[in-house]
Formats: C-alpha cells, sequence, structure tokens
C-alpha cells in the first residue's frame, strides 16, 4: 500500500472516529510529514485527495480545516437502538464520493456501450480486472472461468438446480448456514442434507463419510467469516476439504462473501483445489454496498458450459459494473478495504473486551472473533431465545435468533443469538454487552 494512501486511510478514520471533529483544523503539512515519518510531497498529496473527495477544505495561509456536513452523524442524535442485528455495511463509510466519480469515469470512457444489454457472463474489461485482483486471494483464473453475477445469490440458486458431471444429487450445507439459502433449497424442493459445524470447526471424519456415502453433489461452505459463527476454518480444515472433494469426486462451493473484511493472510479452499472440485464466490456488496449488487463467481472447467446455459440473460447493470472495474484498477478498492475492515476490528476488539468484563460467570459462550463482522452467542439451554430477544428489544436493543440458520428438519441445534457489529455504534458496544448478558442471566434463573 502506497505511504500517501496510507496516510489518507488514517486521516479519514481519525475525522470518521471524532478525533478531527467538524471545523477543527488538521496537523500543519510539516507536522504531519514528521509524525508519518514521510515527505512533505507525499502529505500535500493525501491531504490534496481528502479535499478533493470534499472531507477537509484548505484556508489560505491558515491550514486545513475538516468539513461540517450536514447531518453527520456524530454531530447529530445518536440512535436509541444498540443495533446487533443488521448485517448491512455501515452507512457512515460507504464510499459515496468515491464511487461517485467512478460512475462519472465509466460514463466517460464507455458512453453508448452502457446502454445495451451486454454480455450475461459480466463485462469483459471487468471480468480481466477481476483475474488479478481475485488472484491476490490464492484464487488463479482465466477471465472465461470468472462469470460476474448480481450478488452471490442468483449464483447459488444456479448451482443448486443445474445438474452436475458427478450424476448427484442431494446438497451438503453447514449447520447452521446461510438463512436465505436455506430457505430456497427448501422451497425448490432441492434434496438437502445437514452437518454440523460450531465455533470449534466440523467433523472432517463426519464429512468423509458423509462424501463417499451420501450421494454429495456439493457442499456449501463459509470458510471465513462464517455466518452466523463468525468463526473461519484452520488450514488443515481448508487443505483437507479440498482433499476429500477430489477423493470422493463431491464438488465445493465456497462463498467467500466476506474475503475483504479481515487483516488476516487467508488462502481459501480454492487455493488448495488440485482437482478442479471447488467453485469460488466472491460478493462486492459487503466491502463496498449492498444496493451495487455485484458478486463474481470463479467456475472449474468442466461446469462452466451447464452455468452458462442456465445464466443466458445479463442481471446486473453495465454501469454498476463499468464502475467496479475503474474503482478496483484504480487502487480506491484496496484503500476503502483497508478502512473498514480497519474499523470492523476495532469493534470486534471492543465487543470482545466487553464480554470480559461483564460475563463473569460464563453464561455466554463465545469464541475468539477479531475479524468479519459476525460472534455467536451460545447460551444456557434454560434461556427462552424468543423471550431474550423481546427482553432486549424492549430495552432497545436488537439481535438475531440463531434459530432460522437451520434447516426445519435439523435436530441437534446449538442455541445461540447471533451479534452482528456492522451497524453498531463503538461508544455502546460495551452497553449493549451488559444489557445482554444481565437478561441471559435473568433468563437462565441465575
Amino acid at each position: 500500500m502506497k505511504k500517501y494512501l496510507s496516510i489518507l486511510s488514517d486521516m479519514e478514520h481519525k475525522i470518521r472516529e471524532g478525533r478531527y471533529g467538524p471545523g477543527r483544523k488538521l496537523p500543519s503539512v510539516r507536522s504531519a510529514a514528521q509524525e508519518y515519518g514521510c515527505s512533505i510531497s507525499t502529505v500535500i498529496r493525501a491531504y490534496a485527495e481528502l479535499e478533493k473527495r470534499h472531507a477537509i477544505y484548505s484556508v489560505p495561509q491558515s491550514g486545513y480545516y475538516v468539513v461540517e456536513k450536514p447531518g453527520d452523524r456524530r454531530s447529530g442524535t445518536v440512535s436509541e437502538t444498540i443495533d446487533f442485528a443488521s448485517a448491512s455495511p455501515d452507512l457512515d463509510v460507504f464510499p459515496y464520493l468515491d464511487f461517485q466519480h467512478c460512475l462519472n469515469k465509466a460514463i466517460d470512457t464507455y458512453k453508448y456501450h452502457l446502454f445495451t444489454y451486454g454480455d450475461p457472463h459480466g463485462l469483459e474489461t471487468l471480468r480481466q480486472t477481476l483475474v488479478s485482483h481475485l488472484a491476490g486471494d490464492q484464487v488463479f483464473a482465466k477471465a472465461e472461468r470468472i462469470l460476474v453475477s448480481s450478488g452471490v445469490q442468483p449464483s447459488l440458486e444456479i448451482l443448486a438446480k443445474m445438474p452436475f458431471p458427478n450424476g448427484k444429487a442431494t446438497v451438503l450445507v453447514e449447520q447452521p448456514s446461510y438463512e436465505l439459502y436455506l430457505r430456497f433449497l427448501e422451497a425448490e424442493g432441492i434434496p438437502v442434507r445437514g452437518i454440523a459445524r460450531t465455533a470449534q470447526g466440523i467433523d472432517l471424519q463426519e464429512l468423509e463419510e458423509q462424501f463417499r456415502s451420501g450421494g454429495i453433489k456439493f457442499f456449501y461452505t463459509m470458510s471465513r467469516y462464517h455466518n452466523p459463527l463468525g468463526t473461519s476454518y484452520s488450514v488443515e480444515e481448508r487443505k483437507a476439504i479440498a482433499r476429500l472433494a477430489g477423493k470422493y469426486d463431491v464438488y465445493v462451493v465456497e462463498d467467500d462473501y466476506m474475503a475483504d473484511l479481515g487483516a488476516e493472510r487467508f488462502d481459501p479452499i480454492h487455493a488448495y483445489d488440485r482437482s478442479s472440485h471447488v467453485v469460488y464466490l466472491k460478493s462486492f456488496s459487503k466491502i463496498i454496498f449492498p444496493g451495487l449488487r455485484l458478486g463474481a463467481v470463479v467456475l472449474p472447467e468442466r461446469l462452466l458450459k451447464t452455468y452458462q446455459n442456465y445464466k443466458k440473460y445479463p442481471d446486473t447493470s453495465l454501469l454498476s459494473q463499468a464502475a467496479l472495474e475503474i474503482y478496483i484498477k484504480n487502487g480506491m478498492y484496496e484503500r476503502h478495504k483497508h478502512k473498514i475492515y480497519g474499523l470492523y476490528e476495532e469493534r470486534m476488539r471492543e465487543l470482545n473486551e466487553a464480554l470480559r468484563r461483564h460475563n463473569e460467570a460464563g453464561l455466554i459462550e463465545a469464541a475468539d472473533v477479531r475479524s468479519g463482522v459476525y460472534v455467536q452467542f451460545k447460551l444456557p439451554r434454560t434461556v427462552n431465545i424468543e423471550r431474550l430477544v423481546k427482553r432486549l428489544a424492549a430495552r432497545k436493543i436488537s439481535v438475531v435468533s440463531g434459530k432460522p440458520f437451520y434447516l426445519a428438519d435439523y435436530a441437534e441445534r446449538e442455541k445461540f443469538i447471533r451479534i452482528s457489529i456492522s451497524r453498531a455504534q463503538r461508544e455502546r458496544i460495551d452497553e449493549g454487552v451488559r444489557a445482554i448478558v444481565e437478561e441471559v442471566r435473568r433468563g437462565s434463573g441465575w
């Protein structure tokens, strides 16, 4: 990451956190150069970029000041509700100005081409850009095997319906797992079976038995920052899943929709795939904004033609695709990624510390999750989840019950609530966790 981008990211973070409040003067160029250990020209470049993004303004012979924006959340009223339920990105860090610039640039660059139906497989230049972008995550594929979709969900639905070369029919899903996909599989009558996954991981012996004798077409998994558990597979587990897929001719559909929400080095299952049995999915909605509705699917050669037969029509805006291409190529995506996962890691750290402070009796079990946005708060068996959620709502704290994350007929369920920090205000996390512990204690009879 270039030095000026690092300074830019840090300055934006300090402005967002209120360390440099609206109207406040920023450090002089010379002071900032000393602080960051760089040249004056590097600071000037970072300040110029902040000014271009309307985050600061300059006063001749005086310096740079933070723009005071109408409706700024920190200068307005704080929401009464502590939101531990929402999975959408934080509204305060949406890259509005960056993406607006990319949209304008896309219109200038592609002009009339943007008003055609486009290629159902995605904009060719975006797919070429994604080759190098995905390679950063150790997902190596030619552009021909990368298809653009309207988020991850449409690709998941096509994969569930289309036939696979192994001739098998059953979809194996982790339990718990992505709620919307579970409901889709059940509603469509697609043969589906569950396998337990906990904060400690998955039973690889059971997985092997399922692969060997269960007639499994593909295994749907979220290898990192799992929804709703928040945990990630170990290197050993990822390698084992890839090996078992090749051994028993079972495909793996790896939903890596939160790939960019953590600083840790993480090679996906796809990186260990030696038999071309892994389908890799990535979404751009969690890192930019949900309304973008753009994702990518990387397919093995053997699945490509069948998938293309099922996806005959374009389902994404050419303008959005062109803007995303520019957003990635000019470095804005990488810079925003660093900003947003830094913000979420701070909130996750605050959540973990708050739980350690208030959960002395150990009523709530939670893994040490440090990245992503989700954490599973596992509850005592005596707690009634419906009543707990209602009591917390009465205290203006929103959480999500763990029940919907299971197949309707899956019996071995853990009792938990899912906590999300993506919309939680950092300064109120401690208050929210304390209230959750109090209500769990009350509900468990302590």
